[in-house]
């Protein structure tokens, strides 16, 4: 009987979201809803909104969607391993996941990105020379 006294029945949807891992602060769980990035049983909504177990959560992040179901409701914020536990994925969701990641792996192997490094000494050198020789 003392199981089911520990365990919360209701939780915020933001809490939720960062207990299990999907963000990192509650900040960003908050931020992520109220942005329409975040749906409750096919709806938008607040950050407020409470939570039960068996609700549906659909989570669109980094241009990855998570279609979940929503299975324990924790106590507290837990290792990912166990994190993991407390929402099942559906077989469709992960697949569309996994393509979207095979697809940006690949593009972003196909254009390499070209960061602007800072200049060497010799860089440095050739631009103050470049410089002079104009004036």
């Amino acid at each position: 009987m003392a199981d089911t006294a520990d365990k919360p029945t209701r939780m915020r949807l933001d809490k939720w979201l960062w207990a299990a891992r999907f963000y990192k602060t509650r900040q960003l769980a908050v931020e992520a809803v109220n942005g329409g990035h975040v749906h409750l049983n096919g709806q938008r909504t607040k950050a407020g909104r409470d939570v039960q177990p068996g609700s549906k959560v659909r989570i669109h992040k980094g241009g990855l969607d998570w279609d979940i179901v929503v299975e324990v409701l924790p106590k507290q914020r837990r290792p990912a391993g166990e994190a993991v536990t407390f929402y099942t994925e559906s077989d469709q969701s992960r697949a569309r996941r996994s393509q979207r990641q095979a697809d940006l792996r690949s593009a972003r192997q196909a254009s390499p990105l070209q960061t602007p490094r800072k200049p060497s000494k010799r860089d440095r050198r050739l631009i103050h020379r470049f410089k002079q020789s104009s004036e």
